[in-house]
């Protein structure tokens, strides 16, 4: 029925999430233009014209009928305008106040295609994105495959740092895709050093030496401060894993699973502001469309209250749920979060309050189970349901599909897009010239070049 856990890329695949408020739509005129009166105004010649002019000596009398029917007028009108707004005072307010908060959230239709919220992003898509090929930069390779070359991706497209791989292959046969750099609206750095790590192909001191030497190559890099450009670090450590992102690539857009994690650094590399929490990596086989094969248990043949997915570490609250709670594998259940500063995917734009649960990480204990079992089986069904319809904003599918993980990426990577590029290095002419600080132009950087 409940789903405990501490980490969002371990549970993340359990969270799917529907919201199918009702859009409004709402005609709006465009107002007059005044810039011509205002021009007359400021005309020494300018005389106001008369709205209200006596009646010329032609003029019809105005007769008691004229009035009657004046007066008539003011009635209807006074009548329809209190009829008008009564109707619109007796809707709810909580249903005005619905329909206007559902214009910021993601919208899901009956057939399951997806819709973004324009506010921020766009009414659609309309992305331009370059993929740094491996030959193309100097270092790349070595960080796709170690300095051997002998780390496949599909060594690495499976566990927690697939997505690493996924988004790499995606944006290959995206239509987003351009090859054409001076059109790119951002550009996306290929690297499995997380894999590649963890197989021994660099080491800490390689990785970091290796980024560097990449980026130096990079002058769409050092045009924008690294503002336009994309990375992947798909493990709790982040962009740790290249000590020295905090010099290099602090402005860059980082896509991450877990924002809260700072693998024992004194702080997080993610940034609210700038990098994106993407759904962590689910087996391709868990995934898979087709003939289901066991439907989940109803929720009053259901023996166990909880389960919770999380690695203790020694931790003492998490060596308590995991003896409070029962190892039951259910299929759909409703998420109950413990850790207190956990990031989302797609927290912008979905309402998690709708379909699961956050609890104190400081009041661990009985007292949880218990809040757990008072809530009402419809409220649990509610939840399900709601999470039961959109579970496809989780899994890293082909574009054709019209939901899926990926699709809300380039939604959001479609709100960190920027029309203008600068950096404490990049100058410009009056000829609108981009030159460097020895007022090179753009077209003739060469690498390597100087980097922060």
């Amino acid at each position: 029925m409940f789903l405990l856990f501490q980490h969002s890329r371990i549970s993340i695949c359990f969270l799917s999430f529907l919201f199918s408020f009702p859009s409004s739509s709402l005609t709006k005129h465009p107002p007059t233009s005044t810039s011509q009166t205002e021009n007359k105004m400021g005309s020494p010649n300018f005389k106001p014209t008369r709205i209200f002019s006596p009646h010329h000596h032609n003029s019809p009398p105005c007769t008691r009928t004229h009035q009657i029917g004046a007066l008539l007028l003011v009635a209807t009108t006074f009548f329809l305008v209190r009829l008008f707004d009564h109707s619109f005072s007796t809707c709810p307010p909580s249903s005005l106040n619905h329909d206007h908060t559902s214009q910021n959230f993601v919208h899901f239709s009956d057939g399951g295609s997806l819709s973004w919220p324009q506010i921020g992003y766009g009414s659609r898509l309309s992305l331009k994105i370059y993929v740094y090929e491996e030959d193309e930069i100097d270092g790349l390779k070595e960080l796709l495959r170690g300095r051997e070359g002998k780390i496949s991706a599909d060594a690495c497209v499976k566990g927690q740092w697939g997505t690493q791989v996924k988004i790499h292959r995606l944006l290959l046969q995206s239509r987003f895709r351009t090859r054409k750099k001076e059109e790119a609206n951002l550009f996306f750095v290929p690297a499995y050093v997380k894999c590649v790590r963890m197989m021994g192909g660099l080491n800490d001191k390689e990785i970091n030496s290796t980024y560097v030497k990449a980026l130096s190559q990079m002058p769409y890099f050092r045009r924008s401060g690294g503002r336009d450009h994309i990375f992947v670090f798909p493990s709790g450590a982040g962009a740790h894993l290249f000590r020295s992102w905090a010099t290099y690539i602090n402005r860059s857009i980082i896509l991450t699973p877990e924002g809260d994690r700072t693998d024992k650094k004194d702080t997080s590399s993610f940034n609210t502001w700038k990098d994106i929490i993407i759904p962590g990596n689910v087996e391709d086989g868990m995934t898979k469309r087709g003939a289901v094969t066991a439907q989940p248990l109803p929720l009053s043949k259901r023996k166990y209250l909880a389960n919770y997915l999380g690695r203790a570490q020694g931790k003492a609250g998490r060596l308590k749920l995991i003896e409070l709670a029962k190892q039951y594998p259910d299929k759909e259940c409703v998420p109950v979060i413990l850790s207190d500063q956990a990031e989302f995917p797609f927290q912008n734009v979905i309402d998690y309050t709708q379909i699961s649960i956050k609890w104190p990480s400081t009041r661990l204990g009985l007292e949880l189970l218990e809040y757990l079992e008072s809530i009402p089986d419809e409220e649990v069904e509610r939840m399900i349901a709601a999470g039961r319809q959109v579970r496809c904003l989780w899994v890293y599918a082909p574009e054709f599909e019209s939901c899926s993980a990926m699709q809300g990426i380039l939604w959001e990577l479609q709100r960190k897009v920027r029309q203008f590029h600068q950096s404490a290095e990049t100058f410009w002419l009056h000829n609108q010239t981009i030159v460097n600080r020895n007022l090179v132009e753009f077209s003739s950087w060469k690498p390597p070049m100087p980097l922060p």
